[in-house]
């Protein structure tokens, strides 16, 4: 049974204090009440009142009783000395440690107070119920489960037994519970099965790698052909799970952490595990593989049938182009025929003579011809160029046979004709005419030929437009997904809705009532309205000009604040004394500072049996946030710094999940300094965009000409806080529109910061943004880059807004809103429950393309929350800087990153989804240990100027910035030694590559 997980930290905190308690800590815990004062007037002599007070607040706050009450923090003695009005605490507490009579109060505090043992009958069924519950449904992390059966202990008045008895308590449930998961996953096997699983890790004869090796590297190339193996990938990982146990009723994180395990582990150490846990670990990776595999399949298709409309869209362009020359010269012709036509000086008689006079008949017959054969339809040129390209669609049998689809409402006539293009692509009997419904008015025409059958080029065509579509949207789905699953199918429903819609709309301080609500919305847009027109003509920056399509309203830009004296001399006396220090040193002290490499754990979730492994996860992430590889770090001397060691600590213990806790502890550390607490309290966060080329060959990538010129590129979206901290980040292929991913960068993100206003660029926010985060309880504050061409919506239809009135010429249909009141309350609450994640259900909301009714009325309530924005934005002048410099922190967290990640030009060279995210998250801890590092010796060397007298002023610290780097060395440091033997003149000795080991490579 595996014990001996504790850290140093949390055996040094077990029962004893480390530091003074807080404020809230003495008000909850050393507070004595009446019946508090009357048990300890029970007991004689100050000394003895003092120290039964102490012990009484120490076992409420520690859970047990101080072996020396001396050791109590001198500012819980004073808080307890001053309520029982004791004179001299300092000196009656150590009379009250050296009295023998001590020892007899534990006894009669635990009796009055009905403290109990964790041996008492029942104490420990408790305990190991709540820790079994903890394990199955949420963490197993012994650390944690060990710091939450203290705290279990602490609210149900148990004493703390001996740190060893909880540990190996601790320990106990979490091997039960590990043990129920196998047996659930594996009862039901059957020894068929078992050697179907174990085939996975058995390298068959002639073949160079595993089953399980070979499945888990997804597609790469964009092409129809990969398409086409992919989709075979797919149909091979079904074909083994086929009748297998299913784990849906299993929790999904022990299910995902079992498969996260095989999915990095070697193959010959899955096989190597005990068999019931390698039979449950395979299980659990073949099912989860399933589903990345449809994605893998989807992301496929989704690039390459991209990428092909988009190239028929060029190409059609290219050939009108092409054709307007001759198109022009035709049409000339038939302009001088028409001139002659409508010339009222000519006689109608003779019109016909006069046209041919003018025009032969011959080149008019030809520019009658040409015309007609170039002036078509803009969109038949498109579809012709697309009609060119129906060989590279070869894929899309094997396509629609490996998708297993499932619609919503919106999508159920679109996955009709999937379901009739594949009968007739399988060469089945056509189950009557096909559906043509799903098709928008564009593409009727090419469904059927000119004798009115089915054009099964042109239907085949239609099908994957609305395909590619509606999987973007979330209208069709596929049944096993991780990315593209039905987001609508968590959402909270009936009796679960019930209970929590009271606490939901108490949370997010909007009303259950669609009528209390929108008048309370309406009043303040109308007060808005008015304050904000009456103070128009005296404000100089903004001004209501005339334009060709009516009135608009123009912002002057800011005026720039020149930065005083006193900030740059200040800003130079820091970083004059800041020491200077290589990035490594620097990421091990911030570790040494906050322990946050702890939060690093093996992919197995036990406990790393290797020693200063801290080291070696410090290297991995200098190696990946700098994008340099192992080999600068590499050092043979060193067991932490081999590069086996390095290569076994990447490939088990970076992953997203560790990295997130990671972050949240470098996070909470920022916030616990008071210079960063003056910089912000952590309410304001901003989104924004960080771009990296990527020249690998990737379907992980996309193509935008401005930021990646010919090359390929990802897009790093990320969250910064108002203290300079990265809060969370999402990674994007290409520059998908910032909007769908912004809702998600900001729910799931995972640190103690909790920010209530939100702010991004202009190309972060839709009318449907700023509806959700209203509902979800954020204030949405975009900078926008021009507000001219902004609409201003009213409700009211009638008042009169004086100046605005003209640009408020469009009214919000409040009728729509309450009438879906109830389903827009129900998706906040799902959402800010995290019982549906934020991403895919943002694509459902979209309202470009046949949005449905609750994206409309989502829709309406965000003009309406827009507009009191719009209101303020333009009236308040202190409100736009504000706007304007939270966003300039994020991006001077981009120019950090953009230093640190230096190796190979700059450009990200990862082919997976994962290894893009993983790299990408170390950047972000990099950047976030850098921002610490500076916070500190900034605080430091701030106390260190007021004491040498130096006038520092408060204002110009808020201007203060930690992301200042020319003090650290990114770039590594170079060694000039040669061995003694080679400075003699002999040769280093040749490597035998039959000895070699990876250490040598």
């Amino acid at each position: 049974m595996p014990v001996g997980f504790l850290t140093d930290d949390q055996t040094r905190r077990y029962g004893r204090f480390t530091g003074d308690p807080t404020p809230d800590q003495l008000a909850r815990h050393f507070h004595l009440d009446d019946a508090d004062r009357a048990f300890v007037a029970g007991h004689r002599g100050d000394h003895d009142r003092l120290g039964v007070a102490v012990q009484l607040g120490s076992v409420r706050l520690l859970g047990t009783f101080l072996d020396d009450p001396a050791d109590a923090p001198a500012p819980a003695v004073r808080y307890v000395a001053d309520q029982l009005a004791i004179p001299g605490h300092a000196e009656a507490i150590a009379a009250y440690a050296a009295s023998a009579g001590r020892w007899r109060h534990g006894n009669r505090i635990r009796e009055r107070y009905r403290y109990r043992q964790l041996a008492d009958a029942g104490v420990g069924f408790r305990l190991n119920r709540f820790l079994y519950a903890l394990c199955w449904t949420g963490t197993d992390r012994p650390s944690t489960l060990f710091d939450r059966a203290v705290a279990w202990l602490v609210a149900a008045k148990v004493l703390l037994p001996g740190l060893s008895v909880l540990e190996r308590a601790v320990a106990r449930v979490r091997s039960r519970a590990t043990g129920h998961l196998f047996r659930r996953l594996t009862s039901r096997l059957t020894t068929e099965q078992r050697a179907r699983l174990d085939a996975l890790v058995v390298v068959p004869d002639g073949a160079r790698q595993s089953p399980l090796d070979r499945l888990r590297e997804g597609p790469f190339i964009r092409s129809g052909p990969e398409i086409g193996r992919a989709v075979a990938r797919l149909e091979e990982i079904r074909a083994i799970g086929a009748g297998l146990p299913e784990a849906d009723r299993l929790p999904p994180g022990k299910v995902t952490a079992l498969a996260r395990f095989a999915s990095t582990a070697r193959a010959q150490a899955v096989a190597r595990l005990p068999d019931d846990r390698r039979a449950a670990t395979l299980l659990a990776f073949v099912r989860t593989l399933e589903a990345s595999a449809t994605d893998d399949v989807i992301d496929l298709f989704d690039a390459v049938s991209t990428a092909m409309f988009a190239q028929a869209d060029a190409a059609s362009r290219e050939a009108r182009l092409r054709s307007l020359r001759d198109l022009d010269a035709a049409a000339l012709k038939l302009r001088d025929a028409g001139a002659v036509i409508l010339d009222e000086a000519t006689p109608d008689i003779d019109v016909r003579a006069a046209v041919l006079a003018l025009v032969s008949r011959d080149a008019l017959a030809a520019a009658v011809e040409r015309v007609g054969r170039l002036a078509e339809p803009p969109d038949d040129t498109f579809f012709a160029e697309l009609r060119k390209r129906s060989r590279t669609f070869r894929y899309v049998p094997a396509l629609l046979r490996g998708l297993e689809l499932e619609a919503a409402p919106a999508g159920k006539a679109l996955l009709d004709a999937v379901a009739h293009l594949r009968v007739v692509q399988d060469g089945g009997k056509r189950p009557g005419p096909a559906p043509v419904a799903f098709a928008p008015k564009g593409w009727a025409g090419q469904l059927k030929t000119a004798d009115g059958h089915l054009d099964l080029a042109g239907y085949r065509l239609a099908v994957l437009d609305g395909l590619r579509r509606a999987i973007r949207r979330r209208d069709v789905f596929p049944v096993r997904s991780l990315r593209y699953a039905d987001p609508r199918k968590g959402l909270l429903a009936g009796a679960a809705w019930e209970a929590a819609r009271p606490a939901v709309c108490r949370t997010v301080g909007v009303s259950p009532s669609a009528d209390e609500e929108l008048a309370r919305l309406a009043a303040r847009l109308d007060l808005a309205y008015r304050e904000t027109a009456a103070r128009v003509p005296g404000n100089p920056a903004v001004a209501i000009v005339s334009t060709p399509g009516g009135p608009d309203l123009s912002v002057g830009p800011l005026e720039k604040i020149e930065e005083p004296p006193s900030l740059a001399a200040l800003r130079a006396a820091v970083d004059a004394r800041l020491p200077r220090l290589d990035l490594p040193e620097l990421i091990l002290e911030v570790h040494a500072r906050t322990g946050f490499a702890g939060r690093f754990t093996h992919a197995s979730e036990g406990r790393a049996r290797t020693a200063d492994v801290a080291t070696s996860l410090c290297a991995v992430l200098v190696a990946e946030a700098t994008n340099t590889g192992f080999e600068p770090l590499v050092r043979l001397d060193m067991p932490a710094l081999r590069r086996s060691r390095l290569s076994w600590v990447k490939q088990n213990f970076v992953r997203a999940e560790t990295l997130t806790a990671a972050n949240a502890a470098l996070v909470a550390a920022q916030n616990e300094i008071a210079l960063a607490r003056g910089w912000g309290g952590g309410e304001v966060a901003s989104a924004d965009s960080l771009r990296f080329v990527v020249p690998v060959r990737t379907i992980h990538s996309g193509p935008n000409p401005r930021y990646f010129g010919r090359e390929r590129g990802v897009t790093w979206y990320n969250l910064a806080s108002d203290q300079y901290t990265g809060l969370n980040a999402i990674t994007v292929p290409g520059t998908l529109r910032d909007s769908l991913n912004l809702l998600a960068v900001v729910l799931e993100q995972g640190t103690d910061l909790n920010p209530t206003e939100i702010m991004s660029d202009t190309a972060g926010y839709t009318d449907a943004i700023f509806g959700i985060f209203h509902l979800l309880g954020y204030q949405f504050s975009p900078r926008i880059a021009d507000i001219g061409g902004a609409r201003l919506w009213r409700v009211d239809g009638k008042a009169d807004y004086g100046v605005l009135d003209p640009l408020a010429a469009d009214k919000i249909n409040v009728r729509l809103i309450a009438e879906h009141w109830d389903d827009l309350l129900r998706l906040a609450g799902s959402l800010k429950l995290g019982v549906v994640r934020a991403g895919g259900l943002t694509r459902t909301l979209q309202t470009d393309d046949r949005p449905t009714k609750l994206a409309r009325a989502l829709r309406e309530l965000g003009r309406l929350v827009k507009t009191l924005y719009l209101l303020r934005f333009i009236d308040d002048e202190g409100y736009r800087r504000r706007i304007l410099t939270q966003p300039n922190r994020g991006e001077g967290r981009h120019k950090v990153a953009r230093t640190i990640f230096h190796g190979k030009r700059g450009e990200l060279r990862q082919r997976y989804r994962e290894g893009q995210e993983d790299q990408l998250g170390a950047l972000g801890l990099a950047v976030n240990i850098v921002a610490l590092w500076n916070t500190v010796y900034m605080d430091a060397t701030l106390g260190q100027l007021r004491v040498e007298g130096y006038d520092v002023r408060p204002e110009d610290v808020a201007r203060l910035s930690p992301l200042g780097h020319a003090h650290v060395n990114m770039l590594g440091r170079y060694a000039f030694t040669l061995p003694d033997t080679v400075a003699r003149g002999e040769l280093r000795p040749l490597r035998d590559p039959r000895t070699a080991s990876m250490d040598d490579v």
